[in-house]
């Protein structure tokens, strides 16, 4: 089986940093697995209230995760405080790709890449819909 591999883009939109909190680790005393996608989740739903968008109103319609990886490069452990750099590629007609790189505020050690896959949804009508403009630009 291949190796995932992330890149992360050139271009930063937005950057975050949050605490590792004690319900973060896990039984082998450090950042676990699950944790991280609940971390860079936060920084997606951050991110887009940064640009004034919700997940339910991304310029009317709203986001559903379609995928998700991440590649882990180093521990981290309770106190930790996180740099969550989040960036926006790989658009299609109705969907994009959130990238995000992890680092230990304090060090720089980078901790995690990871990926979330998105499509833009009308909830009324329960159908995929084309990435909308107000998204675009200011993403693209």
């Amino acid at each position: 089986m291949a190796r995932v591999r992330i890149a992360f883009p050139d271009t930063c939109l937005y950057t975050t940093d949050i605490p590792v909190r004690i319900t973060d680790i896990n039984y082998g005393g450090h950042l676990g697995n699950d944790s991280v996608l609940s971390l860079v989740h936060e920084a997606r739903v951050q991110c887009l209230q940064h640009f004034g968008f919700t997940e339910s109103d991304t310029g009317g319609v709203g986001i559903i995760m379609t995928d998700a990886a991440i590649v882990y490069k180093h521990e981290s452990f309770y106190g930790d405080v996180l740099r969550i750099e989040v960036a926006v590629n790989d658009f299609s007609r109705t969907g994009c790709d959130f990238v995000f790189r992890l680092t230990v505020k304090h060090t720089g050690k980078e901790i995690a890449l990871a990926k979330t896959g998105i499509v833009f949804f009308d909830y009324s009508n329960r159908k995929v819909v084309a990435v909308p403009h107000a998204f675009l630009k200011i993403f693209e």
